[in-house]
């Protein structure tokens, strides 16, 4: 299995780190010049290799304190040795050691130097998109990553002294007898001065190279000092947010494996009649969160974000999910507040208890309004408002129209409690995957798992690495290489295709597909709107009608079991010409899931907006 070889992989790299050290020392002291110039190399070599396949093991042996920085010194104190056991310790040696040690003092300030840069451009207390502040002057980054891992790449500059040492040793290695202390004859000396000497240009070459590097971060330091003034800072943003004069608050807090939560509105927040900005809670979110036009704060502290007066002209807030955060801005008067969620479903975070604490719900139809009514966790009916969609409409209701059926396998994650019936990835997945694949090429396999899978369960990990490997191993090209394919046909046709990204997002997956297979979440929900026939996965072999009482959204769709039965029976569904027997169900749940096609999705929730909003500044003038 490929993720067992690259397991296999990074613990054989990590090993070959690690057992470089006593080989160096052991080369250095015999002295072994040959052997100490290979086990340099592979040490250098493991150590590049294993940051790119065994992060986490360099992780754990830093808090073990074989860190980045004692396995650097350990390489150049063999190489001090080397020099040692060849040339003595005259006064090459200890020029030699003093070059290190001004290296070091270099190192020092470098590190100090990007720490504090990091602090200034990435610490700030206040971090926009969007937004233009020229009066805060953001230099750039450093180039070339000087200030990234806080200098830590730089390391590598040793290898400058320590690969002319070894060279300078292997050079002189004919007037040493291996064994000998290599000081008792002139041959010997000669030799072991030429490796002084060779070690001592690498040296300045390293010294040289790490001044420029510290002298381009002290420039950069000196433009970013502004920036260590954190009520500054705050001063000039709220400055322009204040001139902004934003209505509507989009508020959003959480990890960042939740940025998509976010992203899922930016589209039709900018489309809203009222001035909308973004608030984020999380610096790792600002990165991740996608394209937009909308101005975007992130405000890491909670006190930050209270004395932001640029905010007080909002009077309408809106929340993508429950979380502790959000008593933030909740507890701020005269704020409407309202949750959007981020997609219904029939799971329990639709119809979550806490969404009580909001001034409004708002759900896409009338399946929302119901599951709030059925499950009596406190939110009132007339407080819930449904505004449909707005982010389906590019949703098509045809499929590819390419000769094989095109299937989108899209499973939900395990979720945060141990019910194994949440996803069908663990107990399901592969042997799905396996049954599709057996119709190929009659059957085009798209799939593309939840953003969050594998987050609390390893077995769902284990699973969607098998269904990658069997994807790779049957995704074989439409046509010989070097045949050209035929005018209007698809060049992926037979090509099965893994989409863990954001590109291409999952609507796009809807309109490459003739059928969704997928679990009880909002991708069903949301897949409704194309009208094509769906699937959802029955984990627990639950009796059809149960199942389908308990989860209204699969009313119109074919159920598929745990021992896969009725997979050829929906497949054969798709073949057959005009409408599959579930059409007609399918359009009377769109519109109880997702409400009317008039007017729109869009004009809706603008509509909703504008009536919370004139609401909440209906509530204010009353007050005051």
């Amino acid at each position: 299995m490929g993720w067992v070889r690259r397991n296999m992989r990074g613990a054989f790299l990590a090993g070959l780190l690690l057992l470089s050290f006593p080989a160096l020392m052991v080369t250095a002291l015999y002295p072994f010049p040959v052997a100490f110039a290979i086990v340099v190399a592979l040490s250098y070599g493991a150590e590049v290799a294993s940051g790119r396949v065994a992060r986490p093991v360099l992780d754990r042996l830093g808090m073990i304190h074989l860190g980045v920085s004692v396995r650097f010194l350990a390489r150049e104190v063999g190489a001090v040795l080397l020099v040692a056991r060849t040339a003595g310790t005259g006064r090459w040696f200890v020029l030699l050691c003093a070059g290190l040690l001004l290296m070091h003092v270099l190192r020092v300030l470098q590190a100090g130097t990007a720490i504090y840069l990091d602090r200034c451009l990435n610490l700030m207390p206040v971090a926009t998109r969007n937004i233009d502040v020229p009066a805060l002057r953001i230099p750039g980054e450093p180039p070339g990553g000087l200030a990234g891992w806080r200098g830590a790449r730089l390391f590598y500059i040793d290898v400058l002294p320590v690969g002319a040492i070894a060279a300078g040793a292997l050079t002189g290695q004919e007037a040493l007898a291996p064994g000998t202390a290599g000081l008792g004859t002139a041959g010997n000396a000669a030799a072991g001065l030429g490796t002084a000497a060779l070690g001592g240009a690498g040296l300045g070459a390293a010294i040289a190279l790490q001044a420029a590097a510290v002298l381009v971060l002290l420039l950069h330091a000196r433009r970013a000092v502004p920036l260590a003034n954190g009520e500054r800072v705050i001063t000039v943003v709220d400055r322009r947010v204040q001139a902004y004069h934003p209505e509507v608050i989009f508020y959003f807090s959480g990890p960042a494996t939740s940025a998509y939560q976010a992203t899922m509105w930016l589209d039709t927040l900018s489309r809203l009649t009222r001035r909308t900005i973004v608030v984020l809670r999380e610096r790792e979110l600002l990165p991740l969160l996608g394209p937009t036009t909308l101005p975007v704060l992130c405000v890491p502290s909670a006190i930050d974000l209270m004395n932001l007066r640029g905010l007080d002209s909002a009077r309408l807030a809106l929340y993508a999910s429950n979380v502790g955060k959000n008593i933030h801005l909740l507890r701020v008067p005269g704020l409407r507040s309202v949750f959007v969620g981020h997609g219904d479903s029939d799971k329990e975070a639709s119809f979550n208890p806490f969404s009580k604490a909001y001034d409004e719900v708002w759900v896409a139809g009338q399946a929302g309004r119901d599951r709030y009514l059925r499950a009596q966790v406190g939110v009132r009916d007339e407080d819930i408002v449904e505004v449909g969609r707005p982010q389906l409409s590019g949703i098509r209701t045809r499929g590819p129209g390419l000769p094989a059926v095109s299937v989108l396998y899209a499973p939900t994650w395990e979720g945060w409690t141990d019910d194994l019936f949440h996803t069908s990835l663990i107990t399901m997945g592969p042997k799905l995957v396996r049954a599709l694949l057996a119709h190929s090429p009659a059957v085009r396999l798209i799939y593309k798992p939840h953003p969050l899978t594998g987050e609390r369960d390893p077995r769902a990990t284990t699973a969607h690495r098998r269904i990658i490997e069997m994807l790779g191993a049957a995704s074989v090209p439409s046509r010989p290489a070097g045949v050209a394919a035929s005018p209007g046909t698809a060049p992926h046709t037979a090509r099965h295709r893994v989409v863990t990204g954001p590109e291409p997002h999952l609507y796009d997956c809807f309109n490459d597909c003739d059928l969704l297979i997928s679990d009880i979440s909002s991708v069903v929900a949301d897949f409704i709107a194309s009208g094509k026939p769906y699937a959802v996965t029955n984990v627990a072999g639950m009796a059809g009608h149960v199942f389908r009482e308990r989860y209204p959204s699969a009313e119109a769709a074919y159920l598929l079991g745990p021992d896969l039965v009725e997979l050829p029976g929906i497949l054969a569904q798709l073949r057959r010409a005009g409408e599959d027997d579930l059409a007609g169900a399918r359009r009377e749940m769109k519109t109880y899931l997702l409400g009317p096609d008039n007017p729109d999705a869009m004009t809706r929730f603008d509509e909703a907006v504008n009536r919370a909003y004139d609401m909440a500044t209906l509530n204010g003038t009353l007050r005051l």
